[in-house]
């Protein structure tokens, strides 16, 4: 299915996802779907998802109509190859700091010219169906597949002009937890220094025509960032929505 989060966001349209970062139904994708999300992300990185289950979510996404996306361990080419192989519409890379470390996102996940993904088209990515012409679903698939950094030091504040300059990143996303405690505030997202940090990586992605965003837990911790720009952001995840449901219930009748 047609993937449309970047023609969304150039239309200067606020994107809303969730991370998935513990449960691996593949009917999450429909569920989050349903309860209104544009994307999500599976968290590669800290979650203990196999393939298979990525690949079953990712599946269930594309029929359903939402953008899946995935958030990578590392930059390596097997990893990166495989999870584009099963569909997903884009990838973060956790605690970018380098030019280097965004080139190889590229190079690993953008087919020629744009980079050197490796080419096998009936596959999960294609849908199973026959495609006409390899040359323009590579060139469609270059186009709608999103990639996303993620600005979690100040080594990563400091290089994300260089990093945002190349062809293919798409947007800088912060990771609040990781990026506060790099620099010594940890949690104290009302710190002059942590807002000065994400006022300088939204002005940085306008300036390079890019998108920046941010992953909070609660939609007053949220909604400021998007009132400053931030068109591509996470709220919350699938255990934290479980067990504030289940506890908010527990909590009424347990009175």
């Amino acid at each position: 299915m047609k993937n449309n989060i970047k023609q969304r966001l150039r239309n200067n349209e606020t994107i809303v996802g969730t991370m998935i970062t513990t449960f691996d139904s593949p009917e999450l994708a429909k569920i989050l779907k349903v309860c209104g999300f544009d994307l999500f992300v599976i968290d590669c990185e800290h979650g203990h998802f196999d393939y298979s289950a990525v690949g079953n979510i990712c599946s269930v996404a594309r029929e359903a109509g939402i953008a899946a996306v995935v958030r990578i361990p590392e930059v390596r080419r097997e990893i990166v190859l495989k999870y584009m192989e099963m569909g997903a519409t884009g990838l973060l890379l956790p605690n970018c700091d380098t030019v280097e470390q965004a080139k190889a996102l590229v190079e690993y996940s953008k087919y020629y010219p744009m980079g050197n993904r490796g080419v096998s088209l009936l596959r999960q990515h294609t849908g199973y169906e026959k495609i006409d012409s390899a040359t323009e679903y590579m060139k469609q698939c270059n186009a709608e597949n999103i990639l996303m950094i993620q600005v979690e030091s100040p080594t990563s504040v400091e290089n994300l002009d260089k990093i945002l300059s190349i062809d293919g990143i798409d947007s800088a996303f912060v990771g609040p937890n990781d990026l506060s405690q790099s620099m010594g505030i940890m949690g104290q997202y009302d710190n002059p220094r942590f807002i000065e940090a994400l006022d300088h990586v939204i002005a940085t992605a306008k300036a390079k025509g890019k998108y920046s965003g941010i992953h909070m837990m609660a939609v007053p911790a949220l909604q400021p960032w998007i009132d400053k720009g931030m068109k591509l952001n996470l709220l919350g995840n699938d255990l934290i929505y479980m067990m504030n449901a289940a506890k908010e219930a527990l909590g009424k009748l347990k009175k």
